[in-house]
């Protein structure tokens, strides 16, 4: 059923990875979900000495987290990534099979991120193959995140490290920031008439109109405040829009859901209080102008210390690998990395090169996964190698090497969550 044990070819790994369905049924009713992909990478994680942990608060939805156990006394390192992916229709080809071209696997999930998960289990497998670290690996390989991150969220209540690596795609570029986001609904109010009586009527459409300017004059607004060097600003839009109910009827309410992309210093607090003062001004100023509004989902932005022991560890093996320094960057968009911050975990995000998330045509490119294999092998060897407290000298001794073992991840109690 697998791979060869330790095979050398991560490839044929991901390729086994890609061939089993893991579409997210949340955005695909009826999709397959993480169940058969979690209990494949299990079977072979326990094959290759990991103990497996399964959760699934949520039927059908497992996430796993597997732990090597180390000699003891070192530092712990989290690998984390999504065995959930977004849907199959209109891919361009069999999204289930994977086929290579010119260097590249193709096929749903190859890019977002199948190959990352594949990279941190080949490479976790061979750095902890000879027993020699200290410190603890933990792979969590979850569930949800393509939606609303429940896997993180619920590997996080029980498993904490000293640090922890996002494998999502990068271009083999270290990821040290991304933004967040909000959602909100604004509601706006008016009076249910019939067309022919404008003297009773309130157009909550009309009304909402204003808004929307004031939106978008909210969003140049924000170009041009202060930008983050690696993010630059905020940003909002409209995102989906409802009202009305026949066209001989005044419209009593129009809802308008928005976006707010956050940045670091920004938050849902924040960007609540600025919606208000917008809404508050309408309010003052356009006759019969009444709303409501409402949270949604909102998830923080995230930004790495660059000077943390984990950046310059695999900093140092992806300069050795690449031959030049990495580019570092940020992302605009949402990952897993603010979840693990927000829980004291030391992170950033580190993945492979290739094209196509989410879209018709997806591919990794290989020479980018056996790099990453290899940075990822290199990065587990020296953090976990090392003594917890250490100075740092004990880092990058074993450069060269592939093996070493790590210990159990340690389980939070509930006084540790501090969520």
């Amino acid at each position: 059923m697998f791979p060869e044990p330790l095979d050398p070819d991560v490839g044929r790994l991901l390729a086994h990875l890609v061939s089993i369905d893991s579409v997210n049924p949340d955005l695909v009713p009826g999709g397959a979900g993480e169940t058969v992909i979690a209990g494949f990478c299990g079977e072979w994680l326990a094959a290759h000495g990991f103990e497996v942990h399964t959760l699934e608060r949520r039927s059908g939805r497992p996430s796993l987290v597997a732990v090597a156990r180390g000699t003891g006394g070192g530092r712990s390192l989290m690998l984390n990534g999504h065995l959930d992916t977004v849907g199959l229709a209109g891919y361009d080809g069999d999204p289930l099979d994977p086929q290579i071209r010119d260097g590249r696997m193709y096929g749903r999930g190859t890019f977002d991120m199948k190959a990352g998960i594949a990279a941190m289990m080949v490479a976790a497998a061979r750095a902890t193959a000879h027993g020699f670290l200290r410190g603890d690996v933990l792979l969590a390989c979850v569930a949800d995140e393509e939606h609303g991150s429940l896997g993180t969220e619920e590997v996080l209540e029980s498993f904490t490290a000293d640090a922890a690596i996002v494998t999502e795609p990068s271009h083999l570029e270290v990821t040290l920031a991304h933004k967040g986001f909000a959602w909100f609904d604004v509601e706006i109010e008016g009076r249910a008439a019939h067309g022919s009586r404008p003297e009773l009527g309130i157009d909550a459409i009309a009304k909402a109109g204003h808004f929307l300017v004031a939106l978008e004059e909210l969003g140049r607004h924000l170009a041009q405040g202060p930008a983050h060097p690696l993010l630059g600003t905020g940003t909002v839009h409209a995102s989906v829009i409802h009202g009305g109910e026949e066209p001989s009827t005044y419209p009593a309410r129009c809802r308008i859901t928005l976006e707010r992309r956050t940045v670091p210093g920004e938050s849902a607090e924040s960007v609540e209080r600025e919606l208000t003062d917008v809404l508050d001004r309408l309010a003052a100023t356009v006759p019969d102008f009444r709303y409501r509004l409402a949270r949604g989902l909102h998830r923080e932005p995230f930004e790495a210390d660059p000077e943390a022991l984990i950046v310059r560890t695999l900093t140092h093996h992806a300069e050795q690998t690449l031959g030049h320094p990495p580019v570092i960057r940020a992302e605009p968009f949402w990952t897993d990395c603010a979840l693990l911050d927000r829980a004291g975990i030391p992170c950033l995000l580190f993945g492979v090169d290739g094209e196509g998330a989410h879209a018709a045509t997806e591919y990794v490119d290989l020479a980018s996964l056996d790099r990453l294999t290899d940075i990822l092998t290199g990065t587990i060897t020296d953090f976990c190698s090392g003594a917890v407290g250490g100075s740092g000298a004990d880092l990058f001794l074993l450069s060269e090497s592939a093996g070493c073992r790590c210990v159990r991840g340690r389980r939070r109690s509930a006084a540790r969550r501090g969520r």
